[in-house]
């Protein structure tokens, strides 16, 4: 006679969780510990969830910044943190909701005459230009070339792409991000296109944005002088490349406080834009709470900084050369 066993009921075994505490907070999740728990605060619901081996809100944020932080692997994230990676899979879907509902309180250009007068003031505060209230650029966030019209997100520089257009202010925070065009859709035609350009247009107080020579002068964005001819021509530029560089200089905190910006996004073609504003989003919070930005990696990190003179030396001398060696090849 055969025998049986009744097997019961098998109780649910939770994963344990890694302490990953001990290791570098900031290097894990972007952020140190104690802006961990505000975000987690700000932007998640209150957790009445009390069953065994539930996440906590701290828990869900981790999560969700160790995705940003790791190139966009979610098995990767699971094992650090110790949860299967379907649990990675809902928790991100869920903290990337609750985020992108609150970007508008994060990221927003001035729309009125009295927040264009005070943008311009706080740019005066800090910079130079005259009637400025930011600057504006574009940027190539690199995607998994899409299955469905691929080609039209291939860019200039040969690689699939989403182009995000993104304006900032005197304090290093994003005012807008528009994350919507594909990285073959040329700038100008996304500004054209823009809220942003829409509000500059119509204003009444004379406020003005800075642009890249990508972009079409209007006497609400103010663009370099292709050959300036005059010494005020070249101060002009001079002074307009330095304060419109303050976008190259937050694109750069924002990838590299967030790697998967750099990297390949590893997601459904719906989720990339939400994923791409997040990040901007989170970079305004950093700067909001203070939480210090990433060095950029550098080689030269022992070479002297030239002063503008010097640098001029430095352009003269190598055109002289330059001259030498045209002479040398004529004789060839």
């Amino acid at each position: 006679m055969a025998e049986f066993m009744f097997l019961g009921r098998q109780k649910k075994i939770y994963v344990v969780r890694r302490n990953t505490e001990e290791r570098n907070c900031r290097s894990l999740y972007r952020f140190n510990s104690q802006n961990i728990n505000w975000l987690a605060n700000h932007f998640l619901p209150e957790n009445h969830e009390r069953r065994g081996g539930a996440l906590s809100n701290e828990c869900k944020m981790k999560i969700f910044l160790r995705y940003l932080a790791d190139p966009g692997f979610q098995i990767g994230v699971g094992e650090d943190l110790g949860v299967h990676q379907t649990t990675v899979s809902i928790t991100f879907s869920y903290v990337l909701q609750q985020v992108n509902r609150k970007a508008p309180l994060w990221i927003r250009f001035p729309r009125n005459i009295n927040e264009l007068e005070t943008a311009k003031v706080n740019w005066q505060s800090r910079y130079k230009f005259p009637c400025a209230v930011g600057a504006l650029d574009c940027t190539h966030i690199p995607i998994m070339k899409p299955s469905s019209h691929g080609d039209e997100y291939v860019n200039r520089k040969g690689f699939p792409s989403i182009n995000v257009q993104a304006t900032c202010d005197n304090s290093e925070m994003f005012t807008s991000v528009d994350a919507s065009w594909p990285g073959s859709v040329h700038d100008a035609r996304i500004w054209r296109n823009s809220d942003v350009y829409r509000i500059l247009r119509e204003n009444q107080c004379n406020a003005l944005i800075l642009g890249d020579e990508g972009y079409g002068i209007a006497p609400w964005l103010m663009t370099p002088f292709q050959n300036p001819e005059t010494p005020d021509e070249r101060a002009y530029n001079r002074l307009h490349s330095k304060e419109r560089v303050i976008t190259e200089r937050c694109f750069g905190q924002v990838k590299r406080r967030f790697p998967i910006l750099q990297n390949k996004i590893r997601l459904a073609q719906t989720k990339l834009p939400s994923v791409i504003v997040a990040c901007f989003v989170l970079h305004n919070v950093a700067k909001h709470v203070g939480d210090e930005d990433f060095e950029a990696p550098s080689d030269d990190n022992n070479l002297p900084v030239l002063g503008e003179e010097e640098a001029a030396n430095v352009r003269v001398r190598g055109t002289n050369r330059r001259r030498e060696i045209v002479n040398v090849i004529r004789q060839l």
